[in-house]
């Protein structure tokens, strides 16, 4: 059996690096975890992608943390770069570089641990550190080619959760896994979902969603569907992404999950998956 995450010291937190772009909701909602009891791990450094943008510099200062920016797309500008998509063979180069300017600054801080609280970019920190991240929709759930059904970037799989008229959601933590293709997007192992949440359509029915879905142009999404979408991601983040990610990052940083032959394991119980509700964990059994 292998331990997915094996504490450096168990006497001492795991010294985390809490990675943001956004509104820092998810991350706030671990900083505000860390401060109710003892635990596993320890933030010790905040990293934004978007120093100018988001949140990032207001939770270091509320909760005295050291923060290290650096702007992507200013670092893709200096490269010779418009644009941060990793659509040529350069673009990618240059996003390892980025990376690799990320990691020099993990490595000088002792991180050991690093989570992914809304973190836009997709980046290859998970190649010498290991990395949770936390992703709007139940990655358990796989389609006839045998893929996860709800895998994808940005507001992709509440979209096609909605589309497939599926009627809870759920937020899932994962452990990351190195990017090469599109193949290895939210390919890790899911170590733990939230409780399911209804869905609401408000009033729409999956067909008229279909429709709108079908009649989209390139480059436009400001649409009923977007606008459920983005709704029901809202919803995901306080009854889903702040209640799991937590609480899995805790039993992640105790060395609660391993795996063998492929199977996933928690406290030495072999599991599908660990629900996570506000009362606690719920092991599912395979």
């Amino acid at each position: 059996m292998t331990a997915l995450f094996s504490p450096h010291d168990a006497t001492a937190p795991a010294r985390t690096a809490l990675f943001l772009s956004g509104t820092g909701s998810n991350a706030e909602a671990i900083l505000r975890y860390e401060s109710e009891g003892k635990r596993a791990f320890r933030t010790t450094l905040l990293v934004t992608d978007a120093p100018d943008a988001s949140r990032a510099e207001v939770l270091a200062e509320k909760y005295d943390l050291p923060l290290f920016g650096l702007d992507i797309k200013k670092f893709y500008l200096e490269h010779g770069e418009s644009s941060i998509r990793l659509d040529s063979e350069h673009r990618r180069a240059v996003r390892d570089l980025w990376s690799d300017e990320i990691f020099r600054v993990l490595l000088h801080q002792k991180i050991e641990l690093v989570l992914l609280a809304g973190f836009v970019p997709l980046t290859n920190i998970a190649e010498k550190l290991p990395a949770l991240n936390v992703h709007p929709a139940d990655l358990t759930q796989y389609g006839p080619d045998g893929r996860r059904l709800l895998a994808g970037l940005h507001y992709r799989p509440v979209e096609t959760a909605l589309l497939s008229g599926h009627k809870t959601l759920r937020s899932s933590v994962i452990q990351v896994q190195p990017y090469r293709s599109d193949a290895d997007i939210d390919a890790g192992p899911v170590l733990g979902v939230s409780a399911p949440l209804p869905v609401d359509l408000g009033g729409a029915t999956v067909e008229e969603l279909q429709k709108i879905f079908s009649a989209r142009t390139p480059g436009k999404s400001g649409d009923k569907l977007r606008e459920l979408a983005a709704a029901h991601v809202e919803r995901l983040k306080t009854n889903g992404d702040h209640i799991v990610f937590p609480q899995a990052t805790e039993d992640f940083a105790r060395g609660a999950f391993a795996t063998h032959n492929g199977q996933l394991y928690y406290y030495g119980k072999n599991v599908a998956v660990v629900e996570y509700t506000a009362s606690g964990a719920v092991p599912r059994e395979k």
